[in-house]
């Protein structure tokens, strides 16, 4: 079938979200991580927390600065590929995206310049203080940013206006009503928890690189005293992070299921409601589009109505299936918007990203086993199979969280914005085709989505080259700092930095 401007301007923007995506994660986990190591250095007055906090600042400002670069394309394409859904929601969706970059990227980018800067100029405890509020401003950053993406899986807080055709905010009751929904908490805490679960598997893996490199290399002293305590904390997180991530999806998964239940169906290819709903593992017949075609291999019994429902059997444990809610849809929307939409989403997208997204996680686990093992009772090692684990878990979580995003935003189509929990006739409900802009032509849609393809795919070489780039310049090669005291000299500074 050939492509239409719908289908280009699907593409283009799924590419450039995926590119963006990828670097949040780790801007969201690693600043709170790296406030935390210069906490300690300041408690404690340890070299290797600041040698810690010197390196791993290092990497957080080059993420950064990748993040900003590819997260500016994104707004724009709400006012120029799909200005009808500017035009529809515009009023709800751009509250919270002005009160983020008012309330939160300006606080974010002013610490950030004064944390880059202020090292010998500001005393040790007012430094460590703007590093505290980078960390606040990105987390900030990110909930305001949810709440908008949490509007669109569930309207609420909203009211149809049929004088201009539009969606507002019911009054400033509707304000709160939509940044404190129950979508929007889970979903930031979910979200975090991950990137949490990112950054420590990046400081841990890089920690562990360096203690079989330095060990290897005789300097058995340096992989003791900077880069051990630092792969122990990164491991730390990882377990802890892990824990909350599996809470956070449960509840998310439940409170799914309640407002999404096609999304939910689609993840285990389910085409009718049944009580004791069996997990599949594996399936095949996912690319025919009928998910009368699926057939599961692997399934554990009963698990998927209990992690919905926390009930295994019974009355209770029901869950509708896609066909169900495919006729509840068409029976309700099918006078609005005709007889010809398709509101099943792609079965072998959600089956599969859904299970890559929670299979990924094992790879920090193991990563996290393996430094409490091999670094127990003041150990360091050089093996080596622990050294490639650590680089194959690397891009792990990242993975993990960019198959969660493309679950999350293909689960819900045809929907730009999902009729939602409460009144799905509200008016308020959006089909993605209708948010098109109606005057965008094909031949634009398809030149800018080349040219984004190729500047942001060159920019995703550019973050990788200069994130290998600084990890492997280690702590042991940085310049010397003339910090505040001179006994903190021997912990260096950002070679490209400050």
């Amino acid at each position: 079938m050939a492509l239409d401007a719908l289908d280009l301007a699907r593409w283009q923007f799924g590419v450039t979200t995926v590119y963006h995506f990828i670097l949040v994660p780790l801007t969201i986990g690693l600043a709170p991580l790296v406030a935390i190591m210069q906490t300690l250095w300041l408690r404690t007055g340890k070299e290797h927390w600041l040698k810690a906090t010197k390196f791993f600042g290092k990497l957080f400002l080059i993420n950064f600065a990748l993040g900003v670069a590819t997260g500016i394309v994104q707004e724009f394409q709400f006012g120029m590929n799909w200005s009808e859904y500017a035009k529809h929601v515009g009023d709800i969706f751009g509250a919270p995206l002005a009160v983020e970059a008012l309330a939160a990227f300006f606080l974010e980018s002013t610490f950030l310049g004064l944390w880059i800067f202020g090292w010998e100029k500001l005393p040790k405890w007012l430094h460590t203080l703007t590093i505290w509020m980078v960390a606040i401003g990105v987390n900030l950053s990110a909930y305001w940013i949810l709440a908008a993406n949490s509007w669109m899986q569930n309207p609420v807080g909203a009211v149809y206006n049929p004088a201009t055709g539009r969606a507002e905010l019911d009054g400033v009751g509707g304000f709160f009503q939509m940044f404190t929904s129950e979508t929007t908490v889970l979903r930031f805490f979910h979200t975090v928890s991950t990137s949490f679960l990112v950054a420590g598997t990046f400081v841990a893996a890089l920690s562990v690189w360096w203690i079989v490199r330095e060990v290897r290399a005789k300097r058995e002293d340096a992989a003791k005293k900077i880069w051990r305590p630092v792969a122990l904390f990164g491991a730390v997180v990882v377990l802890l992070s892990a824990a909350a991530v599996t809470l956070s999806g449960d509840l998310q998964g439940k409170h799914m299921y309640k407002i999404q239940p096609m999304k939910m169906a689609a993840a285990e290819a389910a085409c009718y409601g049944e009580e004791g709903t069996d997990f599949a593992v594996f399936a095949t017949g996912l690319t025919t589009g009928n998910c009368e075609d699926v057939k599961a291999h692997i399934t554990v019994p009963n698990l998927t109505s209990f992690l919905a429902t926390n009930k295994f059997t019974g009355p209770e444990s029901y869950l509708p299936g896609v066909k169900d809610v495919e006729k509840k849809y068409k029976e309700d929307f099918g006078p609005i918007h005709g007889d010809d939409v398709n509101y099943v989403p792609n079965l072998f997208v959600t089956f599969w990203t859904f299970r890559l997204m929670i299979g990924t996680l094992v790879f920090s686990g193991l990563l996290a086993l393996g430094v409490f093992w091999f670094m127990r009772k003041g150990r360091v090692t050089d093996n080596k199979w622990l050294s490639r684990l650590a680089l194959i878990s690397i891009p792990m979580p990242f993975i993990g969280a960019s198959f969660g995003w493309i679950f999350t935003e293909m689960g819900r189509q045809p929907w730009i914005v999902a009729p939602g929990s409460n009144d799905p006739l509200s008016g308020i409900a959006m089909l993605t085709r209708d948010g098109l802009s109606t005057s965008v032509s094909m031949g634009s849609v398809a030149a800018s989505l080349i040219i984004f393809t190729l500047l942001y795919l060159g920019l995703g070489v550019v973050w990788a080259y200069l994130l290998r780039r600084y990890a492997r310049e280690g702590v042991t090669d940085l310049l010397p700092s003339t910090h505040v005291k001179e006994k903190d000299a021997e912990a260096g500074d950002l070679s490209f930095g400050y």
